[in-house]
């Protein structure tokens, strides 16, 4: 397939490896630790860093299905491709796509209530629903613009991220040198309940943080020699966040008083105040803005793409697949995906929006590992990564395990929003089969 030149229908190949890295890595560092740490806190006390470690190894298990399904068929459309070639059946296929779709729709709902909250709050005394509307709109015109563009700004956008959660951990090591603060917080858990009950409520909210390198799968039609550069971006971007994630669960564990946290969307703050190197609350909440920001265009960017995808495999209405004859990039899909994510805005706090997204990832997750299994007898004439059968099997067991921890209106959030997406399959295959009668 050569969609390399202009006048090659479908999208670009001007994705590189280190791009996709970036690509991966700005999308998982992002609001689940900027904005989700004080919930993780509520669930384990001062052992932030726990679930953290193990929603990381969890996400590894399914990422491993990721690259070899990705390497295997590099098309847009992720998840829901991959099931319809190991399923067979477009009602199976468009569920587990638009599960795909309305998690990243919601995804950047949340990414909007996060970027409104207590880090614009301490830059501006601004209605939080308006700015939100006007931060997805922002988004939206940068991601028209193409995804070179949108990956510059992600490249950007990542370093300053990553350099304010090694800040946190930098001042967390100050304070510990200061004789303040306390290692022996790290390990210690909540007096509510359990660890392990603890530990498995926490790691369903920390899956968020790590969920967002699914979003690279539909990437692959503009990524370079996907075979061989996707793996690498996909596992390094997963150790990378996954490392600096670890580092600053314990460094907050240890500076900060759980309770100063629990009821806070912005928990990074109570770190810089608590160490007073001299640096304002407002410098660093500009930080975290910028990786709220950076998190949610790049699901933006994901959410626009599968729809794309899924428009030309005739999953949604064709409309949805129209591209931009200069910039080639799917305007429709764009301008419906962020309308959608307006709606939900009203629709439940970030955490209990960050918890419909796992769900639905979920059920994504536990479709992609099954069709790992089922295409493994499926050949291609290329090569490409293959997983031990072992990992899509714990893939499967872990992602069931963590649906029985989520709540009843989270269930209902996400049936309510499979309900409408059934009803546009519907009346899409409806349509399609008028036009194709003789």
């Amino acid at each position: 397939m050569s969609a390399d030149t202009d006048t090659a229908p479908g999208l670009k190949r001007v994705v590189s490896g280190r791009l996709l890295f970036l690509f991966i890595l700005g999308d998982v560092l992002g609001a689940g630790i900027y904005a989700l740490v004080g919930t993780l806190a509520g669930e384990v006390g001062g052992a932030i860093w726990v679930p953290l470690l193990a929603a990381l190894l969890l996400a590894l298990l399914t990422a491993s299905s990721y690259a070899e399904l990705v390497t295997k068929y590099p098309r847009a459309g992720g998840a829901a491709v991959f099931a319809q070639r190991a399923f067979g059946h477009d009602t199976v296929s468009f569920l587990v796509g638009f599960c795909m779709l309305a998690a990243g729709i919601t995804s950047v709902a949340g990414l909007a209530l996060a970027f409104s909250g207590d880090y614009l709050g301490a830059l501006l005394d601004v209605p939080a629903v308006p700015a939100a509307l006007v931060f997805l709109a922002l988004v939206a015109l940068l991601n028209l613009r193409g995804i070179r563009d949108s990956l510059r700004a992600n490249v950007v956008m990542t370093v300053v991220e990553v350099a304010g959660l090694l800040f946190v951990v930098a001042l967390g090591v100050l304070v510990l040198g200061r004789g303040e603060g306390s290692l022996e917080r790290v390990v210690e858990f909540s007096p509510d309940h359990s660890p392990a009950v603890g530990i498995l409520a926490a790691t369903v909210i920390a899956f968020y943080s790590f969920v967002g390198f699914e979003t690279s799968a539909n990437l692959a039609e503009e990524a370079l020699d996907p075979s061989r550069t996707y793996p690498r971006a996909l596992f390094g971007g997963l150790a990378v966040a996954g490392a600096v994630y670890v580092l600053v669960g314990l460094a907050v564990g240890a500076t900060v008083d759980t309770a100063a946290i629990v009821d806070s969307d912005g928990p990074l703050l109570e770190v810089v105040r608590v160490a007073d190197v001299g640096v304002p609350g407002w410098l660093y909440a500009v930080v975290a803005l910028v990786a709220v920001a950076n998190g949610a265009l790049l699901t933006s960017i994901m959410s626009s793409r599968l729809t794309y995808g899924m428009a030309r495999e005739g999953l949604l209405p064709p409309v949805l697949a129209r591209v931009l004859p200069g910039r080639r990039t799917p305007w429709v899909a764009i301008l419906v995906t962020t309308a959608a994510s307006g709606l939900l805005l009203a629709s439940g706090s970030l955490a209990s929006l960050a918890a419909t997204v796992v769900l639905l990832l979920l059920v994504v997750f536990v479709s992609t590992n099954l069709a790992v299994l089922r295409l493994r007898r499926d050949r291609v004439e290329h090569a490409h990564f293959r997983a031990p059968t072992a990992l899509p099997v714990l893939g499967v067991v872990c992602s069931l395990a963590l649906m029985t921890q989520l709540e009843a209106d989270v269930w209902w959030r996400a049936a309510v929003l499979l309900v409408v997406g059934l009803v546009i399959h519907l009346l899409t295959r409806g349509r399609s089969r008028r036009l194709t009668r003789p």
